[in-house]
């Protein structure tokens, strides 16, 4: 599970074409700032680069797409570098305000003690759990004073641009105390979903096939996986994948928050434990009901 740390030589990189808007030979990850770089979203990097992403396929752009996702991948190589990370999966769909937005936001500000938060990089589960590491060095009180301010606008639809005004009026709101620093690894083949302005590094990819891998081999700590979807479920299993064939040492934890709704409404567990059984990796696979079981669960 542990990703190796391999140092590439540089590749030879062609000027990126006029109508690219992202840099092919970037050496640092995006900041929230990078990516929502205009007063309105439909004028931002992130906005201007989906729509390019969506434009009919040709060489040239393909090229851009494969040398900006090469970039990325050595930025974060070097990001990532003497850090603990621990994975957040989980739902788009928690809506700012629900039960599981506020669960998954006190998670993220629990972990963000003793790991580096990292999460998918969007909204819903993914933007709680950035939020909570974003206010590791205030109170448990002020997450759920965030969360109550952020329900105002309880998703990115009908209107991203409101649904981001408003996290970035929140991040601003606490920006005055040293925090935490937590990743956002996101994808423009998901570009519809914009992403969280709560994380301090975010690791952008074009092709989500890379994105998806690189997110679960950074986890050295663990993953934390919470109720979700089509998404979450795969995530579960491709992790899976990657601890069934690990060596003893480098199985990382996975840990299902939710027993009934891992046994039930999606039964992911009961064949995720099967799977484990009489392998390296029996003994680090975890169905938990409570936050204060998940910290002692996981690689320090």
């Amino acid at each position: 599970m542990t990703r190796r740390h391999v140092r590439h030589r540089p590749a030879p990189v062609a000027a990126p074409t006029p109508q690219a808007p992202v840099d092919p030979d970037r050496t640092r990850l995006y900041a929230p700032a990078d990516l929502y770089d205009a007063p309105d979203y439909a004028d931002s990097l992130d906005a201007r680069a989906y729509a390019w992403s969506r434009q009919p396929r040709d060489h040239d752009r393909a090229r851009v797409r494969a040398l900006h996702d090469f970039a990325i991948d050595e930025a974060l190589d070097a990001w990532i570098e003497g850090r603990h990370i621990v994975g957040v999966m989980g739902g788009h769909d928690a809506g700012r305000g629900t039960v599981q937005y506020a669960e998954a936001a006190r998670l993220g500000h629990a972990l963000s003690s003793t790991h580096v938060v990292a999460t998918g990089g969007g909204p819903g589960a993914m933007e709680a759990a950035n939020l909570g590491a974003w206010l590791a060095s205030y109170p448990r009180e002020t997450v759920a004073e965030a969360c109550s301010r952020l329900a105002a606008v309880p998703g990115f639809k009908p209107s991203i641009q409101d649904w981001s005004t408003l996290a970035l009026a929140v991040r601003e709101q606490y920006a005055d105390r040293p925090r935490a620093t937590s990743l956002g690894i996101p994808t423009w083949f998901y570009g519809h979903e914009p992403p969280n302005v709560f994380c301090d590094a975010i690791a952008k990819y074009f092709r989500n096939a890379t994105r998806e891998a690189i997110l679960l081999e950074i986890c050295d700590a663990g993953i934390v996986f919470l109720p979700g979807a089509a998404g979450t479920v795969q995530e579960i299993f491709q992790d899976a994948c990657e601890n069934y064939y690990a060596t003893p040492e480098t199985v990382a934890p996975m840990i299902l928050l939710g027993s009934r709704y891992w046994t039930e409404t999606f039964p992911a567990w009961p064949l995720l434990r099967t799977l484990a059984r009489g392998r390296a990796m029996e003994g680090h696979v975890h169905l938990v009901d409570g936050l204060d079981e998940i910290d002692a669960l996981l690689r320090r």
